[in-house]
């Protein structure tokens, strides 16, 4: 009883600590972002998903209960950055969990999809933690992953990625301060990004 009584607790402190606040989920049209939007609207937060698909934003937006409006952004393009920071009031919240990772072994996987790799999950948060403009006291949010933690002998590049978004949430807290810096490492989740597996491999994972 006590322990549930503890967790009504912060979850109604965080409701009401979200309530009003202007929250920014790049990568929230699917995933792990998504579900980010979804629950901060719950909880009262005025939210912006962005992503680089319009039709995806506006089917993903309709999942959404609350108040939600919705960006074309790509991260890869930082002149589109930087003008999209520019031309909104500063952020309470910025939570990136956008990605798209080609996967596999290191001598396998090609030059030219590591790069990709490594500009759309690294470069990417990176060029938003550069742009954006926070609210007094606001909050920067990464998601990185298990891999940074756990290595696997076919995903090594995105365990690097995932150390390297770790390791620059822990040098922009301090230099953002007071803005609070962090990375959210989860295990597998089930989310499209694994959509595209054999159900039974993906099962057993």
């Amino acid at each position: 009883g006590g322990i549930a009584a503890n967790r009504r607790e912060k979850m109604t402190s965080t409701m009401k600590s979200l309530a009003k606040q202007r929250v920014l989920v790049v990568g929230g049209s699917s995933g792990i972002g998504l579900a980010v939007a979804q629950q901060a609207a719950a909880a009262g937060a005025e939210v912006t998903i962005a992503s680089r698909s319009a039709d995806k934003l506006a089917e993903a937006a309709k999942s959404i209960e609350g108040k939600v409006e919705t960006a074309v952004l790509d991260t890869g393009d930082n002149s589109s950055v930087e003008a999209f920071f520019a031309s909104h009031e500063a952020w309470d919240h910025v939570v990136i969990s956008a990605a798209q990772t080609p996967s596999g072994p290191v001598r396998k996987l090609s030059l030219d999809d590591a790069a990709r790799a490594m500009d759309s999950k690294f470069w990417g948060a990176y060029r938003v933690a550069r742009a954006a403009r926070f609210a007094e006291r606001g909050t920067l949010t990464f998601i990185s992953g298990f891999l940074s933690e756990r290595p696997s002998a076919s995903s090594v590049l995105q365990g690097a990625i995932n150390a390297a978004l770790e390791s620059l949430a822990r040098g922009l807290a301090l230099e953002l301060s007071p803005v609070r810096v962090n990375a959210v490492s989860p295990g597998l989740i089930d989310t499209p990004l694994w959509s595209k597996m054999d159900e039974g491999n993906r099962n057993a994972m």
